[in-house]
């Protein structure tokens, strides 16, 4: 049986801060549609390619991980990128939670593989959205000019269809391997997630400014010449 939304996948918290104005003002802007599925869809859209993908920038405070932050900035990572699409959905009335997988990376920049010393993304995160009933996935993370320099097939979502990492990039090359499926929440699980990134990658990953001097649009560029 599908478990029915609970009144906190609706609710505004301090990081899925759906009551933000900047939030609310983003999702009024692009939840376009006749229905819940279509503004949704479009929702999606405007997080996956609005705002650049940038795992160099990380910020695992309450602050730095908010949607209304996602929105100043112009780009995010995985989870960041989540918590904005979550808020802007909770925002045009669309019940929404997240969702969270640990995944095999088989497609990250060089400097990425020696900071983390492993290919394992723990608490990789994508948003679970209420559609017609039931629960649907929607991974926001990539944009699509990050998918057309790396060669990756683009996230697509229907509102439909669980919109996840493909397997294998356009090529046939190894791209994403799903090993561990986390589970949902209704807010964020930051005092958890901050915990595992420490035990798993040590505290290179806990600094907000580890990273300040390397810019990840440019190792790409380099990489997929």
């Amino acid at each position: 049986m599908t478990p029915q939304p609970t009144p906190a996948a609706s609710t505004s918290t301090p990081t899925v801060d759906s009551a933000h104005p900047s939030v609310l003002a983003f999702s009024q802007q692009h939840a376009q549609g006749g229905d819940a599925r279509e503004r949704a869809v479009s929702l999606y859209l405007a997080v996956r390619d609005g705002f650049r993908y940038d795992p160099y920038r990380i910020d695992l405070s309450e602050q730095g991980m908010r949607a209304s932050t996602v929105l100043e900035n112009g780009y995010g990572w995985c989870v960041p990128k989540a918590v904005l699409l979550t808020a802007a959905c909770r925002a045009a009335g669309i019940p929404a939670r997240l969702g969270f997988a640990d995944v095999r990376n088989h497609l990250s920049t060089e400097r990425m593989r020696q900071t983390m010393a492993t290919d394992l993304f723990i608490w990789h995160g994508f948003a679970d959205i209420w559609l017609d009933g039931r629960w649907v996935k929607a991974t926001p993370a990539f944009n699509i000019e990050l998918c057309e320099r790396f060669g990756l097939l683009p996230l697509e979502f229907d509102g439909r269809a669980d919109s996840i990492y493909h397997p294998f990039d356009r090529a046939g090359n190894r791209h994403m391997e799903y090993v561990h499926q986390r589970g949902s929440f209704d807010d964020l699980p930051l005092a958890q997630i901050i915990e595992d990134f420490r035990q798993l990658y040590g505290e290179s990953m806990l600094d907000a400014n580890a990273q300040k001097t390397a810019d990840f649009q440019k190792d790409v560029e380099r990489e997929t010449r």
